[in-house]
């Protein structure tokens, strides 16, 4: 898949995954991964990012098989921010889409 497309849809993929319920950034991984492939670590820039806009906020769970965990959750200006971003995303496409029909 084509580094750029991905590039610009990883922020919605991140927040889209979390709209669903808190994860945490491995489990982020693993779920995007399963549908393209992107580099260990990618998502930590996004998911710093999506902090320091006050879109999620993290919280820590004790893990029985490790150090604990770093769990992301959408704040309610993040839940908004997706559904901004889904709908924009989904007008870009649309309007791909149409171009490459012409």
């Amino acid at each position: 898949m084509n580094t750029q497309f991905k590039k610009g849809a990883l922020e919605l993929c991140v927040l889209s995954q979390l709209v669903q319920g808190d994860k945490y950034g491995y489990e982020l991984t693993e779920r995007i991964s399963d549908l393209m492939s992107i580099a260990s670590g990618t998502l930590y820039p996004i998911l710093r990012k999506l902090k320091e806009e006050d879109y999620v906020t993290t919280y820590l769970v004790e893990s029985e098989s490790g150090p604990a965990r770093k769990y992301y959750k959408l704040t309610d200006k993040g839940k908004q921010y997706q559904a901004e971003v889904k709908r924009e995303w989904e007008s870009f496409v649309e309007a791909v889409n149409r171009l490459m029909e012409r």
